[in-house]
């Protein structure tokens, strides 16, 4: 485990193997000068009084030297330990050769600020102080001993003292500096991983954008690309360091005839995608000042667009025609009028009555167009409220039986799952169910006593909550089972074809999805899957 400081901040590994790196050549160097000049100038000119105990400390501190390298370069154990253990000897054998040379008179202490300076960067500070005041300790007693055995004076506590103070300003200063350091170097890792989780950020937004893009360097070579766009121009070609004359040649023609143009307001030409079925519009965006740079390039499909320009379309017309129903509602409401104060005339015969019958018919049908064109173009703001479906559908059951004059025999409710709370515009449910049972009473047959089936439970494995109304009827012809939902659709069957994409667009508004299913043994099954109640949003 790596240390910390005072600051709480580690201690770089890799920081402390290349200062001790640095300290072995220092290891090294050291005994091989003091041993030269000891023989180019002799022991008077390093001061040596013990020439036997001096040769044999700087051979022990070389031969050291160089097992630290062989200690550094294979990285044997913990670079923290390895830094205490190596400094604490350090200081040992300059001790050594200290005595050899006479103690601090001869100034060799000196030798002892490297070492101490170098630990000193490598340690939490408190330890570095402790270090350095244990030296400082080491040369006093040693002095002392010198001075009572006889073989200095009392004017080496001067130099001792200076010694020592020196050896705790080199401690504390290296403290301060590597703090600093290991600050800089902490604050460096984390502009790094912030630069990093920034680039995957960058990175998976750009991929998981549905605008399809891609940049080109001053060489016309792929340098991003997102899934969007590799789906346009060929997932196989169109990668990263790809030419892209080699992906689209036209994309490279629109590209290079952009750069050429002076006001860049022309519309680029189109290009093909690469399945061939959709027409893609680019738009060029240069990145930076430099030209020829960097350029981002878009890739719009104009059938999204024409899509969207439809879907206006269809809006405005969803408004032209509430205006219409809503202009003729009067003068259908009148002719359904006439015809019935026809029919109660005296004066009428079976033919003029049947016609009259016609009219009512076909007035009454008229009205109920009208009556559901309005009721989407007025459509109100869905209001979200907790109901538990047992207690709703109890009810419902009541209500629906004494308006349509049903036996209540005639509907069988099964809950497989109690106490069930769904979230839900309440007479926005009411209308769909109603819809969904009144259809599936007017298609079950006559004999029998259960006409609809109304099933609550949840869907497995997603859990989520749902109501179902079976039917036993004659079900849907699988030619129109996907155009059921169609506004006006009514599979010659008479009716408006307004009723299920009502109920479908009711449910839509209250994020829940309905659905058909033929039922096992003849009919049908509608389905009202409810929004997840593990994401219900206030």
């Amino acid at each position: 485990m790596i240390p910390n400081d005072d600051a709480g901040q580690p201690i770089s590994p890799a920081l402390t193997w290349r200062v001790l790196g640095v300290l072995n050549l220092y290891r090294v160097l050291v005994p091989f000068v003091l041993i030269g000049v000891y023989y180019l100038g002799g022991s008077r000119t390093i001061g040596v009084e013990s020439p036997s105990a001096f040769f044999s400390a700087a051979g022990i501190y070389m031969v050291f030297g160089f097992v630290c390298i062989l200690v550094v370069k294979r990285r044997v154990g913990s670079a923290y330990l390895q830094s205490i253990l190596q400094g604490t000897l350090d200081i040992l054998l300059l001790m050594l050769i200290l005595h050899a040379c006479g103690g601090v008179a001869s100034g060799f202490g000196l030798l002892l600020l490297v070492p101490v300076g170098a630990i000193a960067l490598l340690i939490p500070p408190r330890f570095a102080l402790f270090m350095a005041a244990v030296t400082v300790l080491v040369v006093l007693t040693h002095t002392i001993w010198l001075q009572l055995s006889g073989r200095t004076d009392i004017a080496t506590y001067a130099t001792a003292g200076l010694l020592g103070a020196v050896l705790l300003i080199v401690a504390g200063t290296a403290s301060v500096l590597a703090t600093r350091m290991r600050e800089s170097e902490a604050l460096v890792r984390q502009k790094d991983l912030d630069l990093a989780n920034l680039a995957e950020l960058s990175q998976y937004i750009v991929q998981h954008l549905r605008e399809s893009l891609l940049v080109v360097d001053a060489g016309d070579q792929v340098r991003l690309i997102n899934e969007s766009a590799a789906q346009i121009l060929g997932a196989d070609k169109a990668n990263p360091g790809a030419l892209l004359g080699e992906v689209s040649p036209r994309l490279l023609y629109s590209l290079t005839t952009w750069r050429q143009s002076d006001t860049r307001a022309a519309t680029p030409a189109n290009i093909v995608a690469a399945d061939g079925a959709r027409v893609i519009q680019p738009h060029f965006a240069r990145l930076g000042q430099n030209a020829p740079g960097p350029t981002l390039i878009f890739l719009e499909d104009t059938s999204l667009m024409a899509e969207r320009v439809q879907q206006s379309k269809l809006a405005a017309l969803g408004r032209l025609s509430a205006s219409i129903a809503h202009e003729i509602r009067n003068p259908v409401g009148a002719m359904s009028h006439a015809g019935q104060l026809l029919a109660e005339s005296p004066h009428i015969g079976p033919d003029e009555r049947r016609l009259t019958d016609i009219i009512r018919n076909n007035s009454e049908r008229v009205s109920t167009i009208i009556n559901n064109v309005l009721q989407l173009s007025r459509r109100e703001a869905t209001r979200f409220e907790r109901l538990t479906l047992e207690d709703w559908l109890e009810d419902f059951i009541g209500e629906f039986c004494d308006t349509m004059q049903v036996p209540s025999s005639r509907l069988d409710v099964r809950i497989d799952a109690h106490n069930l709370e769904v979230r839900i515009d309440p007479s926005h449910l009411h209308q769909v169910v109603w819809n969904l049972c009144d259809n599936a009473l007017k298609h079950a047959p006559s004999t029998g006593n259960v006409a609809v089936e109304i099933k609550v439970g949840r869907l497995m494995p997603s859990a989520r909550p749902f109501l179902e109304v079976s039917d036993r009827g004659p079900g849907i012809d699988p030619q129109f089972v996907e155009r059921i939902f169609e506004p006006f659709f009514t599979g010659g069957k008479g009716g408006t074809g307004l009723g299920l994409f009502i109920a479908r667009e009711l449910c839509q508004l209250n994020r829940a999805v309905l659905l058909y299913a033929v039922r096992a043994g003849g009919g049908s099954i509608f389905r009202i899957v409810f929004s997840d109640p593990q994401r219900w949003e206030e």
